[in-house]
């Protein structure tokens, strides 16, 4: 028997009360029983984004929201400047190009954060973009990007709205949505919201609702207008059908999600990231990010060792799944993640994973170091007793 562990930044873990309610008999998607789910959803929703403004869930992965946000809020021919600093990043830009969008991409080594100064100069050179577009955790690089200040920027401009794929942020860090003064926040399913992939939710400000009522791109299906109008209180369902299993575990995992208390939830999720960098480093991997996310860490094997290799031997000899790199990364790096359903000894599990992989590559380092490293901060997840 080898006993498998899910330890990468997406799809994540599923909780077993979440995959049990989930397992329940099917029930019908027009009926008062399940509106009644779906309006107490929407309004977990709410508090988890942190806004008086409608959340709305589609039947789709995230990159359907991303498509969604620029399919409703701009024009064939709208400038769009772009944050481009990871594989996701890239996204972006591709989708706007895809629908006539004139497309300003700011590209930063993966890595490394957008610098703030980089977006106001490039909103001052293009006064007439109407959004700037980015990550607010980039997963392939593990990295996250200044969305509190970009947003500071784009709110002195009229017409311009700061749209965030918040995919591997949101339940992670703390972000606000009304505070900050997001236009739009961008979810899915498979990360932190601890559930298999296929649902997405995103949520528009008023000024974002103001620039769709403006857009001339034909939509249908990813139409937001129409779903708001339908998922509105007193409707409390879908324009087409929803993903009715998904919500349902949704609702659990929201509740687990409040029942913790999202300053608590925040604050694992910090501890768990410092855990993980510390382990890392202890083991004389160097992290690919000088801005490193909250939700995933990333560290490059050690000289001499295919990253390639490593991961798929974690995965299939030890039942281990890591994440390992993309594009320029491939075979350089291991992504770990730290983000939804995991805690501390899901963490000493991925250090001790590790560590046991690099000894049968036959690196050469200190046995322990990693675990011990991690645990240093881990402690502080327990209260000390007397």
């Amino acid at each position: 028997m080898l006993k498998k562990y899910l330890l990468s930044p997406g799809p994540t873990a599923v909780p077993e009360n979440v995959l049990l309610r989930m397992a329940q008999p099917m029930i019908h998607h027009r009926t008062p029983q399940f509106s009644a789910i779906f309006a107490e959803t929407k309004g977990m929703l709410e508090t988890l984004f942190q806004t008086k403004n409608d959340v709305l869930t589609l039947a789709s992965s995230g990159t359907g929201a991303m498509e969604a946000a620029i399919l409703n809020l701009y024009s064939e021919g709208d400038t769009i400047i772009t944050v481009n600093g990871g594989k996701f990043g890239e996204r972006w830009g591709k989708i706007g190009r895809e629908y006539g969008l004139n497309v300003v991409e700011l590209t930063v080594d993966w890595g490394q954060a957008i610098p703030v100064a980089s977006v106001e100069a490039a909103l001052k050179a293009n006064p007439e973009a109407k959004g700037v577009l980015l990550q607010a955790s980039d997963t392939s690089t593990t990295t996250e990007h200044p969305v509190r200040e970009i947003a500071q920027l784009t709110a002195q401009y009229d017409d311009c709205t700061i749209v965030v794929d918040a995919i591997t942020a949101l339940g992670v860090i703390d972000m606000p949505m009304d505070d900050w003064g997001l236009d739009v926040v961008i979810s899915g399913s498979q990360k932190a919201l601890m559930l298999p992939p296929g649902l997405a939710v995103i949520s528009l400000s008023d000024k974002a609702w103001d620039q769709v009522s403006r857009s001339t791109t034909k939509k249908f299906y990813f139409d937001l207008s129409t779903e708001q109008k339908n998922q509105k209180s007193g409707k409390d369902t879908t324009a087409w059908t929803p993903a009715v299993s998904l919500i349902i575990g949704l609702n659990e995992v929201l509740t687990m999600m409040l029942d913790e208390g999202l300053e608590a939830m925040f604050a694992r999720h910090t501890l768990l990231a410092e855990a993980t960098r510390a382990g890392v480093q202890a083991l004389g991997m160097k992290l690919i990010s000088s801005a490193p996310a909250t939700s995933a860490t990333g560290a490059y094997v050690p000289e001499g060792v295919d990253g390639a290799a490593f991961v798929k031997y974690l995965r299939d000899d030890m039942g281990v799944t890591f994440a390992g790199g993309q594009d320029d990364l491939k075979g350089k790096i291991l992504r770990i993640a730290h983000l939804g359903y995991y805690d501390v000894f899901d963490i000493v599990t991925a250090m001790s994973a590790i560590e046991i992989a690099l000894n049968r590559f036959g690196h050469n380092f200190s046995m322990g170091a990693g675990v011990a490293a991690a645990q240093q901060v881990l402690v502080n997840r327990f209260p000390a007793q007397s």
